[in-house]
């Protein structure tokens, strides 16, 4: 797997909407915010499946209705292709389970 281009990082990190950089490393996160612990449980489990299919892992950190979720890809060295989709198939999956993001 290849690190994103400047090119590609140009076009596609502005369609990820609420993803933020994670200086120092090549990463991007985001939190999410649910209705409560069950709803943030579900919606972590969700994404670890689709995660788990993909081969591709987030980084993320669970307290009560809180999901931090940081994405980069360590055999590219940083940010890459996988972490673009795998960012996608997240936020669809907050959509569903009506999330917030900060």
């Amino acid at each position: 797997m290849l690190p994103l281009s400047a090119a590609q990082r140009a076009e596609l990190l502005p369609t990820l909407a609420g993803w933020a950089p994670c200086p120092p490393r090549d990463a991007v996160r985001k939190v999410f915010e649910f209705e409560d612990f069950g709803a943030a449980w579900s919606f972590m489990s969700r994404v670890a499946l689709a995660a788990e299919r993909m081969n591709h892992h987030p980084e993320w950190a669970n307290v009560w209705n809180r999901v931090e979720v940081v994405l980069t890809t360590h055999d590219a060295g940083g940010l890459s292709m996988l972490d673009i989709e795998l960012a996608r198939c997240i936020d669809r999956h907050a959509a569903q389970a009506g999330a917030r993001h900060h």
